[in-house]
């Protein structure tokens, strides 16, 4: 019996490296990329000047996101929604997609210390790769101030991570 495909999500706080590590796995897997960050500048980009902006344009876009990840998946290809997963209703809601298309729902968890992600933060704020937008030290308080840890409960297979921006050392570094 094949594998279900899976719907991959993810947890963490501004600069906690949830792009980078859905990339690496959407490599990894094959997986269809999707990502919250570069569709909403593509589609909203004009009217995405705060937060609130944010929470105003986040379910339009789910709306249309949603049924895509559900016909993907049931097509037996997994999907990686580079969306954050950090509040239980949003959880709710990837499970559900997962759900609908007969698909396990993965959460990727990434808990780093306040002080890198603001460092990376600072960096991508000058950087501003595609989807990118500025986080300021307010910003980043209030978005954090939304995140409910994930639990079993939930239904999600939880994987947690290490830093995915942390340098692998190669095989010659290792022996040394």
């Amino acid at each position: 019996m094949p594998a279900l495909p899976a719907l991959h999500v993810f947890y963490g706080k501004p600069g906690a490296g949830k792009s980078t590590l859905a990339a690496r796995i959407a490599r990894e897997h094959g997986a269809t990329l999707i990502s919250e960050d570069v569709w909403m500048q593509r589609l909203y980009g004009d009217q995405m000047h705060t937060f609130d902006d944010y929470i105003r344009c986040a379910p339009k876009l789910r709306s249309v996101v949603g049924p895509l990840a559900t016909d993907l998946l049931r097509a037996g290809l997994p999907v990686v929604l580079d969306f954050q997963a950090n509040t239980r209703s949003g959880r709710t809601w990837f499970r559900s997609v997962a759900e609908a298309a007969g698909a396990v729902a993965v959460l990727h968890v990434l808990d780093l210390p306040d002080a890198l992600c603001m460092a990376r933060i600072a960096q991508r704020n000058v950087e501003r790769p595609e989807g990118s937008h500025e986080v300021t030290p307010g910003t980043y308080a209030r978005v954090s101030a939304y995140l409910q840890p994930p639990d079993p409960s939930e239904g999600l297979r939880i994987e947690t991570h290490a830093d995915p921006e942390r340098r692998r050392p190669n095989a010659q570094e290792e022996l040394r």
